[in-house]
C-alpha cells in the first residue's frame, strides 16, 4: 500500500509541476503569450510607419536632388515660396479676407508714421 501511495504521489506531483508549467509558459513569466502577441502586433505597426517613412524620405530626397540640379525647380520654389518675378512681370496676390484686413491695417500704419 505505500508504495501505491508514492506512486500517487509522484504522478500528483508530476502533474502539478506540468500544470504549473503551462500556466508559467502561457500566462506566467516576462514575455506570456498575451505580451507576445501584442509585440507582434506592435511590431507590425512600426514596420508600416517604417515604410512610409522610407516612401517619405524617397521622396524628400528626390526633391533635394532636384533643387541641386535643376534649375527649373529651383526657380518654382523661388517664385511660389518668396514672390519673386522677373523683369516686366506682375505679382499678383490674393489673400484671405483676415490676412487684407491685417495687412490694410499694418499698411494704414505704416503710412501714418
Amino acid at each position: 500500500m505505500p508504495e501505491r501511495v508514492a506512486r500517487a504521489v509522484a504522478r500528483g506531483s508530476a502533474a502539478l509541476f506540468v500544470v504549473g508549467a503551462l500556466y508559467y509558459l502561457t500566462l506566467g513569466g516576462e514575455y506570456s503569450l498575451f505580451h507576445v502577441r501584442e509585440l507582434r502586433t506592435e511590431r507590425g505597426a512600426i514596420s508600416v510607419r517604417i515604410d512610409s517613412l522610407q516612401t517619405e524620405l524617397d521622396a524628400l530626397t528626390a526633391w533635394a536632388d532636384s533643387l541641386e540640379t535643376d534649375p527649373t525647380a529651383i526657380e518654382r520654389v523661388v517664385r511660389e515660396e518668396y514672390g519673386f518675378i522677373r523683369d516686366g512681370e506682375r505679382l499678383y496676390r490674393f489673400m484671405p479676407p483676415a490676412e487684407k484686413a491685417e495687412a490694410d491695417a499694418a499698411q494704414s500704419a505704416r503710412d501714418d508714421t
